[in-house]
């Protein structure tokens, strides 16, 4: 919430004119050049009006420039151009305006101007982006589900790890108890380690869904929510509502503390209501909602489940190995799943292990599939969800299913669907086979230890379940995929420039390092090659540190190459012929493959593609940075190309794109020094005199004499 005020002060009490001091924040969710080219031109405008302005990046190297409470105190205002969430508390009793990271690239005058006028920011309100241009790229409820899966990950990879190790050198079947870790040995206390980490990991996604709606006021009611949810003691019922529960609690409330917000109070009972009032208030309210009216259907469903589950015990073998997998690849760990693992413990004791030997082959299916899956289509993937897939993997090897919840959590119209396929031809598939298993545990992990009859029929119904959700989870997510780009690629060329693109698993305004869907153009661009030996920081003479002229550069009898040592002369082309984008890649990716570093040039070509569909990498000012991350390159490699015509390429500003540099990547590739590279690069094209230069030189020496200035 704002209010409006009048104009701001600028004057001291002496009658001094006083030179106004702005701030800014900049910020985009997909890369850091446009971070850091909104960055500049707010500064550069600035600077031209005589008004002092800091500006904080918040790129994918995380935040830079930070704004103190110094800075904030002596703001006249305070610019934040970003598209995706900004913690906007700090500012509160400041003027902000807040736009879209487009606007601070192609009209920061406007900006300055308007917010010696915009209305001051209230403490606990909540200020949503202004539509003037620069576009949202996901709705609130998606960046907020993905705030909390973000977060969720650490918990679901720590916890899975140190369970699956204590089982696997500490435990031992037993029939009456599963896998078990003897009392007080060492590897029940790492196992009881494990299982903090897992208990922490529902409330945590249910806390930072709620955080990123309602900012801090929501985080205590949305963890204590999601703890409720996760506790089915709490109301009755022998199994919790698990992720899905958090899920629900989460945005019950963010968006319950958002309605509280509204409420006006008097001004002297405004500075608690952030820290006391909301809090209190609305985690009653969601505790009691949960315990007496979401609660008690939980119980009722696991309650009559388990009745009609055991009406079905003299059925077809295949039909209830059937419904049995997908109850178990349901909810992984709620009420459904649990319903169906504690009837075949059940059935243990009465001697039918038939029963728990189709949930045996159910469980590690979810992980495994979904850990395949990541690996099969690694460009559906983020970084960091390719990550958590390997984790995926090992936790699905010893029959930890929770493994599986982060990418149901993220994508829950195509995981779940893919899981409950794979459950249930892997529950029906050991159900034909008569699979029989004497322990409560699931997972490749019972049968190494020897509690699994049937052993090669057990593996066979666990492979087949997992290459079926592998497979099903990659078309589901695929065909999303396409059709999300296909509604991208219509709007594009509009002005909005960032409408449509892709957040990955990244906390929505609350800056998880190293992750976010800010690292999908930072992923693209080039690292520190460990063959050059030099960095930006290299002793005098270094190529990377060189600021001489061309004539400089024919006399050194090194190669010439400039950005760590990835741009050489070999990558550089004075006159680009292609006339339109696809064409422009298509030359560029060959420019690359002279240098020998590229094995496939169609796969980058598609690459580059596929990434123009998910946005344009066009940033205004006559400038393009296409880029692709792809096994089809084996170095890093940049190149640069002039046009002299320009070529259409959606562009922020309109403008067609006449310089135009190429980056490309394997997928091994790690490291912040290709982020260094293109958040310098990003600034120094901001430069009208720099561009006039690379625009002018004759040859490609004069070329690299030019870029040589870049960091």
């Amino acid at each position: 919430m704002t209010s409006p005020a009048g104009p701001p002060p600028t004057g001291g009490g002496s009658g001094e004119q006083k030179r106004l001091k702005l701030l800014a924040v900049t910020a985009c969710p997909t890369g850091i050049a446009h971070t850091y080219m909104a960055a500049e031109k707010l500064a550069q405008a600035a600077e031209s009006r005589g008004i002092d302005m800091k500006v904080e990046t918040q790129g994918s190297i995380g935040a830079e420039n930070v704004l103190d409470d110094n800075d904030v105190k002596h703001a006249d205002g305070i610019i934040v151009a970003a598209d995706k969430d900004v913690d906007l508390s700090r500012f509160a009793g400041k003027r902000v305006l807040t736009v879209g990271v487009a606007e601070g690239i192609r009209h920061p005058e406007r900006l300055i101007e308007q917010v010696l006028s915009a209305p001051v920011h209230e403490a606990g309100a909540v200020t949503a982006a202004s539509g003037a241009g620069g576009g949202k790229e996901r709705s609130v409820g998606y960046k907020a589900l993905m705030n909390g899966v973000s977060y969720m990950i650490p918990f679901v990879v720590v916890g899975g790890l140190l369970i699956a190790i204590s089982l696997s050198l500490g435990g031992h079947t037993d029939p009456s108890g599963g896998l078990v870790i003897p009392k007080d040995s060492f590897w029940m206390d790492v196992n009881n380690i494990g299982v903090i980490g897992f208990t922490l990991m529902v409330p945590i996604l249910s806390g930072y869904i709620a955080y990123a709606i309602g900012d801090r006021p929501a985080l205590v009611p949305g963890m204590i929510g999601g703890w409720i949810a996760n506790t089915g003691e709490l109301y009755d019922s022998k199994a919790g509502a698990g992720f899905i529960g958090a899920i629900v609690t989460g945005f019950l409330a963010g968006y319950l503390v958002l309605w509280i917000k509204k409420v006006k109070v008097p001004k002297f009972a405004q500075p608690i209501m952030p820290i006391i009032v909301i809090p209190i208030v609305a985690t009653t309210a969601l505790g009691l909602f949960f315990i007496y009216v979401i609660g008690k259907p939980i119980s009722w469903v696991f309650e009559n489940l388990t009745d009609w589950l055991s009406g079905m015990t003299g059925t077809s073998a295949i039909l209830l190995g059937a419904i049995l997998g997908l109850m178990i690849a349901f909810d992984m760990g709620g009420p459904v799943n649990k319903t169906a693992f504690l009837f075949g413990t059940g059935l243990i004791a009465t001697g039918n292990q038939t029963v728990m030997g189709m949930c045996a082959a159910a469980i590690p299916v979810m992980p495994l599939g979904q850990g395949l899956a990541t690996l099969i289509r690694k460009r559906l993937y983020t970084e960091q969800e390719r990550e958590t897939g390997l984790a995926a993997l090992f936790m699905g090897c010893f029959g930890i299913s929770e493994g599986a919840i982060p990418f149901a959590a993220a994508r829950p119209a195509q995981v779940i669907p893919a899981n409950m396929l794979g459950g249930a031809v892997a529950g029906a598939t050991a159900g034909v086979a008569g699979v029989e298993d004497a322990v409560p545990h699931g997972g490749p992990i019972v049968a190494v230890l020897g509690a699994v009859s049937g052993v090669p029929m057990f593996f066979v119904a666990v492979v087949i379940g997992t290459v079926v959700t592998a497979l099903t989870t990659v078309a589901l997510v695929d065909i999303s995929e396409r059709r999300r780009r296909g509604e991208a690629l219509v709007g594009t060329g509009t002005g909005t420039g960032t409408a449509g693109l892709e957040p990955a698993l990244v906390g929505a305004g609350v800056g998880v390092p190293g992750a976010g869907a800010a690292a999908v153009v930072a992923q693209a661009a080039v690292r520190e090659s460990a063959a050059t030996g030099t960095t930006s920081g290299s002793p005098a003479g270094s190529p990377g540190l060189s600021t001489g002229s061309a004539d400089e550069s024919e006399a050194d009898d090194s190669p010439a190459e400039v950005l760590s040592g990835h741009l050489t002369e070999r990558t550089v082309k004075v006159r680009l012929d292609a006339a339109d984008k696809e064409s422009a890649i298509r030359e560029m990716a060959e420019l690359l493959a002279g240098t020998g570093k590229v094995v496939d040039v169609d796969e980058l070509v598609a690459t580059a593609l596929r990434r123009e569909a998910r946005g344009t990498t066009g940033l205004g000012e006559e400038i393009a940075i296409p880029h692709a991350k792809t096994d089809a390159v084996t170095a890093p490699v940049v190149g640069f190309a002039r046009s002299v015509q320009g070529v259409e390429w959606d562009s922020l500003d309109g403008t067609k794109a006449r310089l135009v540099f190429m980056i490309a990547v394997p997928e091994a590739a790690a490291g912040d020094e290709h982020l260094r590279i293109l958040s310098l690069l990003s600034r120094k094209l901001m430069d009208a005199g720099f561009r006039e230069r690379l625009l002018a030189a004759p040859d490609e020496s004069a070329v690299l004499g030019v870029l040589r200035e870049v960091g």
